[in-house]
């Protein structure tokens, strides 16, 4: 196995990067921007050598994360840039970090299987310690008609290691779906010792034969035995849900509440869910908002270090890979820190490391003014949808502020914009909606994305951080919520901020 080391270090920044009030950037190699912007990390350039074409560059895949002595093990499905014909797809790899921002490449951990064998395509799972042994569970695909002959399309496999770092397959152990339930959706296992009733869970994303969406239970006292009994659905999709499946289930407790958190991709509110229960058998709670980030913000599951719990999940790519473009699976590493309401909802914040990346105060240079805007230092008062463009940005920033909305207008954020103020990339928080919405403007239409609600802030006051590495960008707001956005060609770009009868205080910008 090659280990590709990756580092994001705030100390190099200051010295390759220029001053956001430039008009032009230091120009910086793929491997330079790897290491300095990397806070929302994703595979590197021909990871295991340079002859093979299916080595390039590839893209972060559903999120598998484990914690054991200080270090997070941040296990993904790879899913590569190039597959040529007759290769598997989606095989784990994995990097490592104690603090979310330092990121360690460890390059594959568990490949794909050949085209006769279950694990053609590789797909989501957990692992458990038990004594000195690591049982990863993983989902096996295969969707060839010579092989769908005599088999299902998926199956629950097994890949065992004592060091974490090197794998073997367990042959001999397969899980398919039991009867009454359908053989072609049975996949992402989750397992954990709940040691309220002694025994290991495993959770799997199935579908009755009726075609309903559940999350599957088994039970076993030790893994080593290879034994799982099959128990009843923990979690059966509504009528007015309506899923089609509960994908990537997670399931923990936090302070007096169980959580249950799912991914699906196929409803008008998409993306990353959650239930809440007293008990880990239910019965289950739909918050009014059951979300933690927009929809680009998938497969998301969580991790603890035993004092505070996290959510890792990868924001969405586009294809064609511009503003433009239509939301595709896989992309970049991105993970909120979860804080636990009084009332048993979740919020998020960001984590605390990140601020410390971006050392380097940039000064905020007025472009251009238009409508009727007051500037009083870094703080600017806006009426009568008025607009105050910026300098340019770099591949890593951290935008602060303080908004005093308008509870009747919008207002936000530009950014990728042009020289016109014709095209870009909108944030915009509208109260008299609820939410926030993010919108491509093309020559003077305005795009629908995304949006996220405005649930659990009270008022028309927020305290914004925005965290942009190359593509990704991440909103955060008053430390309750984030929302998760692919922006391209945001570098050397001007960005603006824009309104009516409102007031943006105190910005700030920051570079590594």
């Amino acid at each position: 196995m090659t280990i590709r080391k990756i580092y994001l270090t705030a100390i190099l920044g200051l010295a390759i990067f220029s001053c956001q009030s430039q008009d032009s950037i230091t120009e910086l190699s793929q491997d330079e921007i790897f290491r300095q912007t990397n806070i929302f990390p994703q595979p590197p350039n021909q990871w295991m050598g340079e002859n093979n074409p299916y080595y390039t560059a590839g893209y972060v895949g559903d999120a598998m994360p484990y914690y054991e002595n200080g270090k997070f093990h941040l296990f993904f499905l790879h899913d590569a840039k190039t597959k040529p014909a007759g290769e598997g797809f989606h095989d784990i790899h994995s990097f490592e970090t104690t603090d979310f921002k330092d990121f360690t490449y460890q390059g594959r951990q568990i490949p794909y299987g050949t085209s006769s064998e279950p694990d053609f395509g590789v797909g989501t799972g957990s692992l458990v310690k038990v004594g000195n042994t690591y049982y990863y569970y993983y989902t096996g695909h295969n969707a060839i008609a010579s092989f769908l002959s005599s088999n299902p399309r998926e199956s629950v496999l097994l890949a065992t290691s004592t060091d974490m770092k090197n794998w073997t397959k367990a042959k001999n152990f397969k899980i398919t779906a039991p009867a009454g339930y359908y053989d072609y959706e049975f996949r992402d296992p989750h397992v954990f010792f709940n040691a309220e009733d002694g025994k290991y869970w495993m959770l799997v994303s199935a579908q009755t034969s009726a075609k309903k969406a559940v999350v599957l239970k088994f039970t076993t006292t030790n893994p080593a035995s290879g034994n799982w009994t099959v128990e009843n659905p923990i979690y059966t999709t509504t009528s007015s849900e309506n899923y089609l499946m509960l994908e990537c289930p997670d399931f923990f407790k936090m302070g007096n509440y169980w959580y249950l958190v799912f991914s699906e991709n196929w409803s008008n509110n998409s993306g990353m869910h959650y239930r809440i229960a007293s008990s880990p058998s239910g019965p289950w709670t739909t918050p009014v908002n059951d979300k933690l980030d927009g929809s680009y913000f998938y497969a998301a599951k969580t991790v603890s270090d035993n004092t505070d719990r996290y959510i890792v999940g990868w924001t969405a790519r586009k294809v064609p890979e511009s503003n433009t473009g239509g939301k595709d699976w896989a992309g970049n590493l991105v993970t909120h820190k979860l804080v636990q309401n009084s009332d048993g909802t979740l919020a998020v914040k960001s984590i605390s490391a990140l601020s410390s990346v971006f050392g380097q105060s940039a000064s905020l240079s007025v472009d251009k003014i238009t409508g009727n805007a007051s500037q009083n230092g870094n703080s600017f008062n806006l009426s009568a949808n008025s607009r105050v463009t910026f300098g340019k940005l770099q591949k890593a920033n951290e935008i602060s502020f303080t908004l005093n909305a308008s509870a009747s207008g919008k207002s936000g954020m530009i950014l990728a914009q042009d020289d016109e103020g014709k095209n870009g990339f909108k944030i915009s928080f509208e109260p008299s909606g609820n939410r926030i919405v993010s919108y491509v403007m093309n020559g003077g239409s305005e795009d629908y994305v995304d949006s996220y609600p405005l649930s659990g802030i009270s008022g028309t006051n927020y305290n914004v951080t925005v965290f942009i590495s190359n593509d990704v960008c991440v909103v955060y707001v008053n430390d309750k919520i984030a929302f998760s956005n692919r922006v391209y060609d945001v570098v050397n770009k001007k960005w603006s901020i824009f309104g009516s009868d409102s007031s943006f205080s105190n910005i700030n910008i920051k570079n590594p």
